[in-house]
């Protein structure tokens, strides 16, 4: 692939933010390596900078995408107060493509539709550079974190994992 092209990209570069792409080997059966972490470690990156984006599912059918960087887990009585929600859920393998547009392993916290509201937790931006999904899978971008958190200003920024 000469040049990784996704709704993700195409906003990075109409703001004008450097990123750079990092081609994430596959398994045998087309899926995101397991041991990710360990083979970011490998490439001298560090595995904690990853901001994944988990999806959820709210009682009254709205999605929520909350934005975390390493290994913390989601604070269900956090989010849920959050969102003035009594039910709360992780959507569904096939609810993630059809809310973000993007397939597992591959979303994004930028870029989704204007239907997803975004939440980010603090740790998204305890790093220099962060890795995000980049809309394709195989691939993450690395940007500058600053960067992501300029693109992040319209979402609500709390402290929504448990250590």
């Amino acid at each position: 692939m000469s040049e990784l092209q996704s709704p993700v990209t195409a906003l990075l570069k109409q703001k004008q933010i450097a990123y750079s792409v990092i081609e994430i080997p596959l398994s045998e059966d087309k899926k995101p390596i397991r041991n990710l972490e360990e083979w970011l470690t490998g490439e001298g990156r560090d595995p904690h900078s990853v901001v994944r984006s988990l999806l959820f599912k709210t009682g009254s059918d709205k999605f929520v995408l909350l934005a975390v960087a390493g290994g913390g887990r989601a604070d269900w009585a956090v989010l849920r107060k959050q969102l003035g929600e009594k039910k709360l859920r992780m959507a569904e393998f096939t609810e993630v493509s059809e809310a973000t547009g993007y397939v597992v392993g591959a979303v994004p916290p930028i870029a989704l539709p204007d239907s997803v509201q975004v939440l980010v937790d603090q740790s998204s931006f305890n790093f220099d550079e962060v890795i995000i999904g980049s809309g394709v899978l195989g691939y993450a971008l690395a940007l500058k974190a600053a960067d992501l958190q300029s693109l992040l200003a319209g979402a609500a920024v709390g402290e929504f994992v448990k250590d």
